[in-house]
């Protein structure tokens, strides 16, 4: 899907709106799941001490305060401004300020390394935002970006989600419609893009995760209290829908458990780039 395809404005905007109103309760359910995937961020890019880095799409700024532990200068931006107060909350030492992955508002070849973490996901077009990224990297600075696998073999979490809606309620609830969400599960796509997007040396792998939950109910917890689009879509279900989809994933997610606690199977793909040197 293409963004003449979509409202690509309604779609941002939904995002933006949604992640103000989940700012708070993000950390809650996601404390050990998203920001596990940083440190590989910061290794793909090979960051170090006293570089400029930019943590796009930074949520509650894990990225970005785990840079200035490695010595970095680090900003990050986010549309959400409820985030950025989040952020700027939890890592005081690093620098936040609202900012459209799309439109970054900073000049030219301002940083060495751009990072983001699961922030394409949440973008209306991704290809601008890459072309952003590389606008304001310098001359040889690189790129690293986090997205979710697939969710029938990688992110599982997501795959119980999508099948327990699909088995007992629907998808059709109203929302403005996006981009394909794992269309950065594809490691082909990943490297068509950056080089579409004019970086150089891309390399793609899989990263490796099971999400550590308490109990099968942590599951459904975490997307509908905390989640953007999945909380919306389970909200606008019949309360006869919602149960089942909630016996569902309960029992999908207890398969999993090793006796103690949920292993949940959510792996990521990271991508890792360079802007040329010669401009």
């Amino acid at each position: 899907m293409s963004d003449t395809e979509f409202d690509w404005k309604a779609f941002s905007e939904f995002e933006r709106t949604g992640w103000d109103k989940t700012a708070s309760l993000y950390d809650r359910h996601f404390e050990n799941l998203t920001p596990h995937f940083g440190k590989f961020l910061l290794d793909a890019v090979e960051l170090a001490e006293g570089e400029n880095l930019l943590d796009v799409a930074t949520g509650p700024g894990y990225v970005a305060g785990n840079a200035v532990k490695h010595g970095a200068v680090a900003m990050g931006v986010d549309f959400a401004e409820n985030m950025v107060a989040e952020a700027q909350r939890r890592f005081p030492d690093a620098q936040f300020q609202p900012g459209d992955a799309e439109a970054l508002p900073f000049p030219d070849s301002t940083f060495d390394v751009v990072v983001s973490n699961f922030g394409l996901l949440h973008v209306s077009r991704p290809e601008v935002a890459l072309t952003e990224m590389r606008r304001v990297l310098k001359p040889g600075g690189r790129i690293a970006f986090s997205v979710w696998g697939n969710p029938q073999s990688g992110a599982i979490g997501f795959g119980i989600l999508l099948k327990a809606v699909s088995k007992h309620g629907t998808m059709e609830v109203g929302l403005p419609p996006g981009p394909p969400m794992f269309r950065f599960s594809d490691h082909d796509e990943c490297l068509r893009v950056l080089g579409t997007a004019g970086f150089e040396e891309a390399e793609v792998r899989d990263i490796e995760y099971y999400w550590p939950l308490s109990e099968e109910k942590a599951l459904f917890r975490a997307f509908s209290e905390a989640g953007v689009r999945a909380g919306a879509i389970l909200r606008a279900q019949t309360p006869e829908q919602l149960t089942a989809i909630i016996d569902f994933v309960h029992a999908e997610a207890a398969i999993y458990s090793d006796g103690t606690q949920i292993k949940m199977p959510m792996h990521a793909v990271l991508s890792a780039a360079r802007k040329p040197k010669a401009q």
